[in-house]
């Protein structure tokens, strides 16, 4: 499988270890950033996965930054992207079977390396199951891009 991985400085080191553990698993990585621990924002390397994703560069993307919460949000803003904030094994393979899930995000400040390869193997592991009640939620979730767009608009 080919994924697309970034992070921000907080989720740097993490990368590297992910990137490391998906080869040796015979996955193709594009690693998208950032490449030190020198401050950056995580909103630019959650656009470069979720592009290509919608680009078809890659299948799947993981995206880490410290808590998770924030690349989680951006990656969201994407139309086509469906990203899972995941810190238990149950939540990575599930947001994949039940609602195609395509990225993968986790806070480096929050979980170790351990957790970060089985959450990564339930991830690339899983696919969606395509049953009808999966694939209507997954068309209603495809209507509020359509129907809301991106107006860039705070609430």
């Amino acid at each position: 499988m080919r994924i697309a991985i970034g992070s921000d400085h907080a989720g740097f080191e993490l990368k590297k270890i992910l990137t490391d553990f998906l080869k040796n698993k015979g996955h193709e990585i594009l690693d998208l950033g950032t490449h030190s621990t020198e401050p950056v924002d995580y909103p630019d390397y959650a656009e470069s996965v979720g592009l290509a994703l919608r680009s078809a560069h890659a299948e799947r993307g993981i995206l880490i930054c410290g808590s998770g919460v924030g690349a989680s949000v951006a990656a969201n803003k994407i139309p086509g992207i469906r990203a899972g904030l995941c810190h238990d094994t149950y939540s990575a393979h599930q947001g994949v079977e039940h609602d195609d899930m395509n990225v993968l995000v986790m806070g480096a400040r929050v979980i170790g390396p351990a957790l970060a390869h089985e959450l990564t193997s339930a991830f690339v592991g899983a696919v969606f199951t395509g049953e009808k009640r999966h694939q209507l939620r997954l068309e209603k979730i495809q209507a509020l891009e359509v129907r809301y767009g991106n107006t860039n608009k705070t609430v």
